[in-house]
């Protein structure tokens, strides 16, 4: 039975604020369908290339965007007036909205999708199912996107190294997306099949996200230097613009979503400890000391028995979070859970960052050593990992879930070090990756966002996904094959959003 609750007044104002945005944007199309229909044919091939060309400037703009704002952006909004351009839109002015009919496209698709998931989960118009665990066909289709992800999307990459200017790609952009690609289709798996026995491995999975974090954001900030209040701002309503939308539209706590707070969190203190005398940041003894207080910082907050409550007690209108299941816990315990999970390993991919190019300068050497030396340094390498890793198997990973999460902040390291390692063994390993697995990895901020409510469904404002969406009842293997397509198709859809993002920015 669906427990949608009471209106809130977020939802009014998204509802009222969306249906103008629709209007016009459709008014805009049929602006630009009469438009183009009114150009002669006999231009039409040059306006195509123009359009092509537009297409592959916008693009590669997307990705050079990723590390600040647009000049040419900042520009013209600062030389517009917002008081004009709202009342041009209110008066719905043809040249106002077809110059920006690409935005309120974007803010039509962004409504659509946040309208679609308040029908799968708050409503009775589809139904849902209960999850059902089995091993086998779990396995089946792990090994079987394996497979087809091998057999058709293995690709060669020939990048150089922003460091040493060698095809060295040691920990690439195109490996840590594959990573992050095949870890989210187990963690998906997990919630949907509910195969709990696979509880530690997520837990690995989403200290490595955690990791990436740290080792990402400590990479731009170090290289780029800017920490400017416009890239601030960016980065913070990129991780959170999505998720404030979907708590206002479904009346949910921010903490449902924890990846999103707990990325923040981390993105934050990154840019704090690198920001914080940034000028200093290229001397070693510094940056040790930073690290070092990042260290302090985080057993000051969570390994001191009472100081998580007072630092944290005063965003608890923000961090709280009751689950329906479970009203008597605190309202921070799933923060101080979640976050405490996670509290050490953000610095460790900064510590990963930092030495990266030491890390691949070394490597650079091994590869143009001798034969026999390099297989002999590799050989011990992969000795070692492997046996690191089987013992960490043995004495740590196979423990019982409470167990586990009691050594899991001081122990993720070993894991994620292990498959670093074995990862980046060889030139070959490194120059190679799946880019079926890398696509998925591309937003996996809001496919995970997504799955609680177009993929599983809870039924209730801030309740846990513990049901499946059912589109065709009683057969599960065809619902499940139709709502992943359309899970997937909406993911597709926030790739065009994130590319407009980061045009505009």
């Amino acid at each position: 039975m669906v427990d949608a609750g009471p209106v809130t007044p977020g939802q009014v104002s998204f509802l009222l604020g969306i249906i103008p945005v629709f209007i016009t944007w459709t008014y805009a199309e049929y602006l630009e369908y009469k438009k183009s229909s009114s150009v002669p044919k006999a231009h039409s091939d040059s306006n195509l290339v123009e359009l092509g060309e537009k297409t592959i400037k916008e693009d590669d703009r997307a990705v050079l965007l990723e590390g600040g704002l647009s000049r040419s952006a900042s520009v013209k909004f600062n030389s517009s007036s917002i008081k004009v351009n709202l009342m041009r839109f209110l008066t719905m002015d043809d040249s106002f909205l077809l110059e920006h009919r690409l935005t309120l496209r974007v803010m039509s698709e962004l409504g659509a999708i946040l309208f679609y998931f308040y029908i799968c989960d708050r409503t009775d118009i589809l139904g849902d199912s209960t999850k059902n665990y089995n091993r086998d066909l779990f396995i089946f289709l792990c090994l079987l996107l394996v497979i087809v992800s091998a057999m058709t999307s293995l690709k060669k990459h020939s990048d150089k190294s922003a460091f040493s200017g060698k095809s060295i790609l040691y920990l690439n952009r195109h490996q840590t997306e594959e990573w992050k690609g095949w870890m989210q289709v187990l963690f998906l798996l997990y919630h949907y099949f509910a195969a709990s026995e696979i509880y530690n491995a997520i837990r690995i999975f989403i200290a490595a996200y955690v990791w990436m974090t740290g080792f990402g954001n400590f990479s731009y900030y170090y290289i780029r230097k800017d920490f400017s209040l416009a890239r601030f701002a960016q980065m913070m309503w990129r991780l959170n613009f999505f998720v404030a939308f979907c708590c206002i539209v479904l009346n949910n706590d921010y903490m449902l979503y924890y990846i999103c707070p707990m990325h923040t969190l981390f993105t934050l203190m990154v840019y704090g400890a690198l920001g914080i005398f940034s000028k200093y940041n290229e001397i070693r003894s510094v940056m040790a000391v930073k690290i070092l207080a990042c260290f302090l910082v985080v057993i000051l907050v969570w390994e001191i028995p009472g100081v998580f409550d007072i630092v944290w007690r005063p965003l608890a209108f923000l961090l709280g979070y009751t689950d329906p299941a479970k009203p008597d816990l605190p309202r921070l315990h799933e923060w101080h859970f979640r976050s405490g999970l996670d509290r050490y390993i953000w610095i460790i991919g900064m510590i990963y960052a930092y030495y990266h190019p030491t890390v691949e300068k070394w490597m650079e050497k091994l590869e143009e050593s001798d034969t026999k030396r390099r297989v002999s340094i590799k050989a011990g390498i992969v000795s070692i990992a492997l046996l690191v890793g089987y013992l960490w198997y043995e004495c740590i990973y196979k423990l019982d879930k409470v167990s586990y999460n009691k050594l899991h902040p001081y122990t993720s390291w070993i894991p994620i070090t292990v498959y670093i390692c074995l990862r980046n063994i060889t030139q070959q390993l490194r120059n190679f990756s799946l880019t079926l697995f890398a696509w998925l990895g591309k937003v996996t901020l809001e496919t995970y966002i997504s799955q609680f409510h177009i993929w599983l469904r809870s039924n209730t404002p801030n309740g846990q996904p513990k049901w499946h969406l059912s589109v065709i009842p009683n057969y599960p293997m065809l619902n499940f094959m139709l709502t992943t397509a359309i899970y997937v198709l909406v993911r597709e859809s926030y790739l065009t959003i994130k590319l407009f993002q980061a045009n505009t920015a």
